[in-house]
């Protein structure tokens, strides 16, 4: 099984498998560092039927470190996030490998402000995963219950977000759970605020998460919505932090037209606060349509934590990357699939208008990636050749477009982004970059 750690604690030497010894290690370590005099633990999981096997595991961790656990059950990432600040909990878990098949899995981590943990406190828990695990006197051991109020709180703050005086009730909305942690919250959500509700991957029966389905497979979603004739549909991920969305045509929108549509709002209402924040992923046509608006914009490393990084820096409340995994600062800083959902549709509501019509001014240039297998020694970054191969592109894009070089932090290879305005341009830029760096790479 392979492990996917979004906060990257994987032990000194690198962990690419999940074990259930693994897990009560992890557990047992992050309680030493983050609560050693006790305290409490929300356990959340999306609904991988190996979540239950890691849920016990973590629970006997934390549990025989002292600290209390409250196990929440299938339930949305950001609803951890959530829910740490509202019951004062010192330490939020999430069992999920987000996006990936079921074969998979991960652990989430977020600290008692509801966010993920920087580089030090992971580098601390790290350090103690060689050491044997804590076990406490009798007297100190922690508590385990279950909390089964979690989601019905989890949906009451999404609907509170949704601050329009008008429901939902003339909107057909088709709504992918990808089989994930959102399949029950979803439909309930927008069913209580009055729209007509179609659901599609939402009988998640352990191993179908993401199968076919959800914000990585919108085509049966896009397919869904022309045959009724829905306003919109509305896709997750398989833990609910992300969220792309599909207009009254069956086009899909991504991440980068969602934050078009919620940035020039914001900027209509005078709430835009800051810079607008993408990832260096985010595609030009973005930033261009932005800059016309008179918008500030600014790209971070990809992954929310860094995108977050920045919003704070520079005090703005609007980010998100490409894959639909965006920040409402307003409302949650976390990436909450629901919640965005829930901003786009109130728009839409205020508005009068159609998901097409909100992003008629975007264009998103073209835009090719390429993954290339390297040798794990060779340093992609610091190769002079390359570097110079990469100017030779950019200098005939000009202006009008950009190269991107990105080494997988997971695998040996590297990505290749080329992105401009002329679709044939990019495609043969992108086949004489990738040639050099093959044969500069071998």
């Amino acid at each position: 099984m392979k492990y996917f750690g979004t906060d990257g604690i994987r032990g000194r030497v690198g962990q690419d498998t999940m074990t259930p010894e693994f897990a009560l290690r992890v557990a047992n370590a992050s309680a030493q560092v983050l609560a050693p005099n006790g305290g409490i633990v929300l356990i959340g999981k999306d609904t991988r039927i190996s979540g239950y096997m890691f849920e016990s595991a973590l629970e006997a961790g934390f549990v025989s470190a002292g600290m209390d656990v409250k196990l929440l059950g299938p339930i949305p990432t950001p609803a951890i996030a959530y829910l740490i600040k509202k019951y004062n909990a010192d330490l939020g878990i999430v069992i999920s490998a987000s996006h990936n098949s079921y074969s998979d899995n991960g652990i989430k981590f977020f600290n008692h402000l509801g966010t993920k943990l920087d580089d030090e406190t992971q580098n601390k828990i790290e350090n103690l995963l060689d050491q044997p695990a804590l076990t406490k006197d009798s007297a100190d051991l922690g508590r385990a219950s279950i909390d089964s109020l979690a989601r019905e709180r989890y949906q009451e703050f999404c609907i509170s977000t949704f601050e329009s005086e008008q429901n939902l009730e003339k909107y057909k909305i088709v709504f992918d759970g990808a089989n994930g942690s959102g399949y029950k919250v979803g439909p309930r959500i927008f069913n209580d605020l009055g729209a007509q509700i179609l659901s599609i991957g939402c009988s998640p029966n352990g191993k179908n998460i993401n199968e076919n389905c959800g914000s990585t497979y919108p085509a049966l979603l896009q397919q869904t919505v022309r045959a009724i004739g829905a306003n919109v549909g509305i896709a997750l991920d398989g833990d609910g932090d992300r969220v792309l969305m599909v207009d009254e045509f069956g086009e899909l929108l991504d991440g980068d037209q969602l934050l078009y549509i919620l940035a020039l709002d914001l900027k209509s209402q005078g709430k835009l606060k800051g810079p607008v924040v993408g990832t260096v992923m985010s595609n030009m046509g973005l930033e261009m349509a932005l800059k016309k608006e008179k918008i500030p914009f600014l790209r971070s490393n990809v992954g929310d934590r860094y995108i977050l990084e920045i919003l704070r820096q520079e005090g703005g409340n609007i980010g998100g990357e490409t894959s639909g995994h965006m920040i409402c600062m307003d409302y949650a800083e976390t990436g909450d699939g629901l919640i965005t959902a829930l901003q786009i549709l109130e728009i839409m509501v205020r508005t009068n208008k159609t998901l097409s019509q909100l992003t008629k001014n975007l264009t998103k240039y073209p835009q090719i990636t390429e993954n290339i297998d390297i040798n794990s020694n060779f340093d992609v970054m610091k190769s002079k050749d390359i570097a110079l191969a990469v100017s030779e592109v950019e200098a005939q894009l000009m202006s009008r477009g950009r190269v991107i070089l990105r080494p997988s932090g997971t695998e040996p290879v590297v990505r290749i982004t080329v992105e401009g305005q002329d679709y044939d341009l990019v495609a043969k830029l992108t086949e004489q970059l990738v040639g050099k760096i093959k044969s500069l790479v071998r």
